[in-house]
């Protein structure tokens, strides 16, 4: 890490960028390569020649030995398969340092050790990388050396998608096209493209290596299966955009500029809620690129952590009785003419297109919102959503108090005569500018909140691909555009259509709007009475994946087949198992070899204490009573941990499905819970010199 910086002379000097691509490659080449990157062109084989033989002679200039197709398969994390640039030997002994056009736009891993879903057996090895040119290239330097990153898609032999990339491609050309269509009937025919744009802020944790080495729980699953609160925890909110520590500041110095020099327009970095807790925002990009770099983020987070003497936790709730972490997801919709179509303008009551753009979403998220609270599931997620910390499990849009009162006026008198202004904000302070405040507030507590000029999808997990969830947006945002222009373009009196559109659309789907506290419980009976889906768990989330009417809709769109959705829904409860079923077997290795031995050796000595101050005639009631306590609190933890060896005997004796995700999450993650009420109480009893582990005082507040 250099000592200092200047961040415009660094930004993006490891990037394949287009800036480098017009001084690389001649105008003809680039020219038709910037058609297949806008206009969707198949690219051809001579421009594939040109492109490999200047990205390999940049690479190699960036000090690269090796290149890697970089793809994201079902894992939840990126994969990639490093090849040397050299080819055979020339008969004088020396190398020749290649990279052909094929090697650019094709790789073949094995797709048969990836999750598949059974799209793949293990004798069925063949898949295929393929370039997303839309993504920019990029050297990656770390103690492997410099090595060529080429984002790339990653399909089987058959063609089905076993990737996150391939179907939020396949997403981000449906919603472009449907839409254009909505432009074009509202008189716009200079815009071509309308591209989705995602900005993710992530929250990370951040503790000392050499404690987090300590906890097998930390190591094997990522985050703590027991752990008792210490007498301080977020109460007093001093950490949240508190003064960052001089360790971290020194952590987050470094992740900025490597992140910086490959394109990633990391912004924001702040201390969270929750002790050790942080957050990294960049700026807006397209879909696609925010989802690379969201996955760029995450690597360059840990592996600086690891040179910092640090260990970054991604996951969810990695610390019982504290806020868990999230990856908002900000999503809007903008043409290549810059045109933001979520932008309401200074008076949303006259813009007609977004009033119908806004009905349109309103639609898609009520219809949708199983699939949308899918996205978002995972078995870290099932401890933080609806946790008084994250947005419910419940989906619901916040739109404030002007889009509010616009969507009232619409839907009680089918007319939109005004507008709430932002008013002159003023401190009583003379010396203090005054200025105007925005027409709206926030709303933390929304899981879809519309935050001026965009929607935020808050219940995105901290660990996972932001891919998911703008996958479900881009698709049933293009269903909603697609019924709509195929109404509007058969009307014969377009503004009354338009008019009869928004206003059942809005009747309709008002039910979906939701301005107040989604923490109380108020809200939960109140979603319920408006009929709108809870669903607690992932297990309970992943059936909307084959519903007839999700199929349905991401078939009409190639987006997903049946075959594609089907071999999801069985990975993910295969998943969901397999993670509950590790984190079972790592508490049961630790209470069975760590913490019920170091209690024994604790009520050993209580024993011994007490017997010999009696012994010297003295009063031992104190000792006696910790002894008994203790002595109590063992035998529960005894047998709660058989009781959980029971029950994850019995859920890995079963075949993989939905049975088994079931029985691990109402038998097993019961059985775990029983375990840990009884040991986190013995940990404020025990010695802190013989409990095994560090405490999570140590952990969050120590770093």
């Amino acid at each position: 890490m250099s000592e200092y910086f200047n961040v415009a002379d660094i930004f993006g000097e490891n990037v394949f960028s287009d800036k480098v691509m017009q001084e690389r490659l001649p105008k003809k080449i680039y020219k038709e390569l910037r058609k297949t990157i806008d206009e969707g062109k198949e690219l051809s084989p001579m421009v594939a020649e040109v492109v490999a033989e200047a990205m390999k002679e940049w690479a190699i200039e960036k000090g690269a030995t090796h290149y890697t197709h970089w793809f994201q398969p079902l894992t939840g994390v990126t994969a990639e398969k490093h090849d040397s640039f050299i080819t055979p030997t020339r008969p004088d002994g020396t190398i020749l340092m290649e990279f052909s056009g094929k090697e650019l736009i094709k790789g073949e891993p094995d797709a048969s050790s990836f999750p598949s879903g059974g799209l793949r057996a293990t004798f069925e090895a063949r898949g295929y990388t393929a370039w997303d040119c839309t993504s920019p290239a990029f050297v990656r330097k770390d103690a492997c050396g410099a090595l060529l990153c080429i984002p790339t898609a990653f399909c089987s032999y058959t063609g089905e998608a076993l990737d996150l990339k391939t179907p939020l491609l396949r997403s981000m050309q449906a919603v472009d096209r449907q839409a254009v269509r909505l432009l074009r009937l509202f008189g716009n025919t200079t815009a071509h493209k309308v591209v989705p744009c995602v900005g993710a802020e992530q929250e990370y944790f951040i503790v000392d290596a050499a404690k987090f080495r300590q906890r097998k729980d930390l190591i094997y699953t990522g985050r703590t299966l027991f752990g008792a609160m210490p007498p301080k925890g977020q109460e007093m909110d001093d950490h949240y955009f508190g003064t960052i520590r001089q360790r971290i500041a020194a952590f987050m110095r470094q992740v900025n500029e490597e992140l910086w020099k490959m394109g990633v327009s990391a912004k924001t970095q702040h201390n969270e809620v929750a002790p050790a807790q942080h957050e990294l925002a960049p700026i807006y990009e397209h879909a696609n690129v925010a989802v690379d770099h969201n996955q760029i983020i995450m690597q360059t987070l840990k592996r600086v952590a690891h040179y910092h003497g640090l260990k970054c936790i991604l996951h969810e709730k990695p610390f019982a009785g504290v806020n868990g972490s999230g990856k908002h997801n900000n999503w809007s919709l903008v043409t290549d003419t810059g045109i933001n179509m979520l932008d309401p303008g200074k008076t949303p009551h006259e813009n007609l297109q977004f009033i119908v753009v806004l009905a349109c979403i309103l639609k898609a998220v009520d219809e949708h919102a199983d699939i949308l609270r899918e996205s978002a599931a995972d078995p870290g997620n099932d401890q933080r959503l609806g946790a008084d910390e994250a947005p419910p499990a419940i989906i619901s849009v916040f739109l404030g108090e002007q889009l509010q009162d616009v969507v009232t006026q619409l839907v009680s008198t089918g007319n939109a005569t005004s507008s709430i202004h932002g008013e002159l904000l003023k401190t009583g302070v003379d010396t203090l500018p005054d200025f105007m405040k925005d027409a709206t507030d926030r709303n933390r507590t929304s899981p879809f909140a519309f935050t001026g000029n965009k929607f935020e999808f808050r219940m995105v997990g901290s660990g996972d691909s932001i891919a998911s969830a703008n996958i479900v947006l881009n698709t049933i945002t293009a269903e909603a555009f697609a019924d709509a222009c195929d109404r509007l373009e058969q009307a014969e009196d377009f503004n009354r259509e338009v008019h009869d559109l928004i206003k059942e659309y809005l009747t309709a789907h008002q039910r979906i709007i939701f301005n107040g506290n989604g923490y109380s419980e108020e809200w939960v009976k109140e979603a319920q009475r408006r009929g709108l889906p809870n669903l607690h768990s992932m297990v309970e989330a992943i059936p909307s994946l084959t519903t007839e009417k999700t199929i349905r809709m991401y078939e009409r769109f190639g987006v997903f087949s049946e075959t594609e959705l089907r071999s999801r829904e069985e990975i993910k409860y295969e998943n969901y198992s397999k993670i509950i079923n590790i984190e079972a077997r790592t508490m049961i290795d630790m209470a069975g070899k760590q913490i019920i031995p170091a209690v024994i050796r604790y009520t050993k000595e209580l024993a011994d204490t007490v017997v010999a101050v009696r012994g010297a005639g003295c009063e031992a009631s104190v000792q006696s009573e910790m002894l008994e306590r203790c002595s109590k609190l063992l035998v529960e933890s005894r047998d709660a941990l058989e009781n959980l060896k029971e029950a994850e005997g019995k859920g890995t004796a079963m075949a993989e499905g939905r049975e088994k995700a079931l029985f691990f999450h109402d038998s097993v993650v019961p059985a775990m819970e029983g375990l840990r009420k009884p040991v986190d109480e013995l940990e404020q009893i025990v010695d802190k010199e013989i409990w095994p582990m560090p405490s999570y005082g140590d952990l969050i507040f120590e770093v």
